[in-house]
């Protein structure tokens, strides 16, 4: 096992995303529960921690210093801004100003001096790009943060961020369900030297064995508003999964395994973060980062799960339009 770089720093090639401990799939997980489960990821090695202003509107950041902020120096913290949530209603502030006030909130939330990596968490179409950036890069010099990231952007912003400061990750979601950033911005990240966080790295549960039943869905779980998790679309895309199982069977491994492996076949840079409340499947994520996929099992998962074998769009319409990711031409104009 190697580690992956984020600028300087050395991270397990398998990162946690933290967002469903507290927000979007259900009911939050109960503090003790997610405070064993945060603490297993650490012992596990999985030093790379994902949350967000917006999951749980701050209970996450909150939940992550009470759970394992006396062991801050064991893990590298990402957390976002831009998105978070007021008066009830989610809100899209990229403005200097809002990005430096989210700073000093989320750092007083994590009850920590410093975020390691600190994404714009969507692009603020009535704000350049570069204002934002700036006002990131006024947070690098001034010690709060120390590196800059980009959430669910395409090239064309990429390009334009980096010319202000040099932007140190990107996170959009990746998986062999969404297939979208080898468009352009896996390529790009590459060329840029920029990690690349692939987002809900299992398909959002789809890409389990068992999968995820939608017929299951809770109160407030965000899947409902995924187009490829509708009545409409869903059988279509469980037949995906039977040639998964048999190369995931070849390989000796899960689904979920297999999936988070192919991601790391897919470049140095690439850097998964599935989230889980499961203890389990946190095991057996953290070990996918030990798995190396051949040549050619790459190939054929490549070629089961080409772009067009998903039923369905990723977003919604009005999902899309929020952020600025690359569409492949068959996409446009799907609901």
């Amino acid at each position: 096992m190697t580690t992956r770089r984020i600028g300087d720093a050395d991270v397990y090639p398998i990162g946690l995303g933290c967002m469903n401990l507290s927000h979007a799939y259900g009911p939050p997980t109960p503090p003790d529960e997610a405070a064993k489960l945060l603490n297993s990821a650490l012992d596990q090695g999985c030093n790379f921690l994902d949350t967000a202003t917006i999951y749980g509107a701050g209970e996450n950041e909150k939940l992550i210093a009470s759970s394992i902020g006396e062991r801050r120096s064991e893990y590298f913290l990402a957390s976002k801004c831009v998105l978070a949530v007021k008066d009830g209603k989610r809100v899209l502030d990229a403005r200097p100003e809002a990005i430096k006030a989210a700073c000093d909130a989320s750092l007083q939330r994590l009850n920590t001096d410093v975020i390691d990596l600190y994404y714009m968490h969507r692009p603020d179409p009535n704000v350049p790009i570069e204002d934002s950036v700036g006002a990131l890069s006024d947070l690098v010099d001034a010690g709060k943060i120390r590196f800059i990231g980009l959430s669910e952007m395409g090239a064309g912003l990429i390009k334009r961020a980096q010319a202000v400061h040099p932007i140190a990750a990107l996170q959009t979601e990746y998986s062999l369900w969404v297939r979208n950033p080898e468009i352009a911005v896996l390529d790009l990240c590459r060329e840029l030297d920029i990690a690349f966080v692939a987002f809900s790295p299992v398909g959002r549960g789809f890409l389990a064995d068992p999968p995820y039943d939608p017929t299951d869905m809770k109160e407030g779980d965000m899947r409902r508003l995924f187009p490829r998790f509708s009545q409409e679309h869903y059988p279509g895309n469980l037949k995906l999964l039977e040639g998964a199982r048999n190369i995931a069977n070849e390989a000796g491994c899960t689904v979920a395994q297999l999936a988070l492996a192919w991601l790391l076949a897919k470049g140095d840079h690439v850097i998964p973060i599935p989230g889980t409340t499961s203890m389990s499947h946190l095991k057996d994520d953290i070990e996918a980062g030990k798995i190396e996929l051949s040549s050619a099992l790459v190939e054929r998962l490549d070629a089961h799960f080409t772009p067009e074998a998903a039923v369905g769009p990723r977003y919604a319409r009005m999902m899309q339009a929020t952020v600025d990711t690359e569409q492949f031409d068959f996409e446009q104009g799907e609901t």
